[in-house]
């Protein structure tokens, strides 16, 4: 299929509310964007457990924490610190601004770093949380890992994510509305796409070098995602260091429950993987 085919197709439908269109907009930072969605970032744990019993006088990582607003929700609720480690080093200035903005600079800290080798000492963390950093980062099961070294004995790890062929899990959305895109054309089009519709922008440039990447036949493909479905992440599980305490899958709709239970469609109709692992 041509590119201007693909162009068409894919925005198709209006895109949703998307943090970097607002921030263009001058509308909301991503960083005031994600402290507002900050309740929605844990509303999947609260049937297991209480914001106090995961941040109330917490020594908290969060990983993959952006412009670190959802880090500064956590520290609202009562945290003693909140640690937000993020590989994209030109978020620090934005979420050192919002703590300073809330007040909450003495119980936050911004690390620019990996993850899978992070800079702290072994048993750091009373919780660690990602959320929506599961399907970005490179090396899983390093992750978890690590996760397990810098929890304390019987800390957790809290974490969700959109699997890969939810209706916007290739993370196009700021541009491209119509959902499941993924299914539909290669990364290698998507790409070639996503590159035409962005670089325009104020921001096109920020975001052309964050997402698209060169793979080893000099292909562009998105770097910034490692393609996390249901079925990778089931076999991650298998293989990491904690205990699952928690785990459950959150359908699109309520009605779409019977097809987000199926082995043939759930990929595709499960909103959330949320699952909770504790350190031994």
């Amino acid at each position: 299929m041509s590119n201007s085919f693909a162009k068409w197709f894919t925005t198709f439908v209006k895109p949703p509310v998307h943090p970097f269109n607002l921030a263009n907009e001058q509308k909301l930072t991503y960083a005031e964007w994600q402290y507002q969605k900050g309740e929605q970032t844990i509303e999947y744990y609260l049937d297991f457990s209480t914001k106090d019993q995961m941040f109330k006088d917490k020594l908290v990582l969060d990983i993959g924490c952006g412009a670190s607003g959802k880090s500064l929700y956590y520290a609202s609720l009562g945290a003693k610190k909140v640690t937000g480690i993020e590989v994209v080093e030109y978020y620090k200035e934005e979420a050192e601004s919002l703590a300073k903005k809330l007040k909450l600079e003495d119980k936050f800290e911004f690390v620019h770093g990996d993850a899978a080798s992070m800079p702290f000492t072994d048993s750091s963390f009373d919780t660690v949380i990602m959320n929506d950093a599961m399907e970005h980062v490179d090396d899983p099961v390093g992750v978890l890992e690590e996760i397990n070294r810098v929890l304390i004995p019987g800390g957790r790890l809290y974490v969700n994510f959109p699997p890969y062929y939810h209706p916007y899990g290739a993370h196009l959305s700021d541009v491209m509305g119509t959902p499941w895109v993924q299914l539909f054309f290669s990364e290698k089009t998507l790409a070639s796409v996503y590159r035409d519709l962005v670089k325009d922008l104020p921001d096109g440039d920020t975001r052309i070098n964050f997402r698209i990447g060169k793979d080893k036949s000099g292909n562009d493909y998105f770097k910034y995602i490692n393609h996390m479905t249901i079925k990778r992440f089931n076999k991650i599980k298998l293989i990491q260091p904690m205990q699952i305490v928690y785990e459950k899958h959150v359908p699109l709709r309520s009605y779409f429950t019977p097809l987000a239970m199926l082995p043939l469609t759930k990929e595709m109709f499960v909103k959330m993987v949320v699952c909770v692992m504790q350190k031994n």
